[in-house]
């Protein structure tokens, strides 16, 4: 199977249209079917004001296909603490998604407003 229970993802849903509100998801596979999967973890939301991604506290369930073409899925290593992460800017690099240790994810490469 690609994907199991207990992987952990960093799912970025593409924008429509350019008003589209950008949306990360950050999650554990709880359960898989094929690539159908129920992900438990965090939401990240572009805030247009301050142009940064805003995680939202409160961990959430969602099921997603990560083989539908909406989706930027990136596997993340098993040992990343999914509620230690954040976003930040870092010079040379850009956007990232980072735990502050040894976890650093560039989501450069799908634009500034992914």
């Amino acid at each position: 199977m690609v994907i199991e229970n207990g992987n952990k993802v960093h799912v970025i849903y593409r924008a429509l249209y350019d008003s589209s509100t950008r949306r990360h998801f950050l999650g554990e596979v709880v359960a898989a079917d094929g690539a159908l999967c129920r992900l438990e973890g965090y939401v990240f939301v572009l805030d247009p004001e301050s142009d940064l991604y805003k995680k939202k506290p409160e961990k959430r369930i969602t099921i997603i296909d990560l083989a539908e073409s909406g989706y930027i899925v990136n596997v993340l290593d098993k040992n990343v603490v999914l509620a230690d992460v954040t976003y930040k800017y870092l010079e040379n690099i850009g956007r990232v998604a980072t735990d502050g240790k040894d976890f650093i994810l560039d989501i450069n490469e799908f634009g500034p407003k992914s």
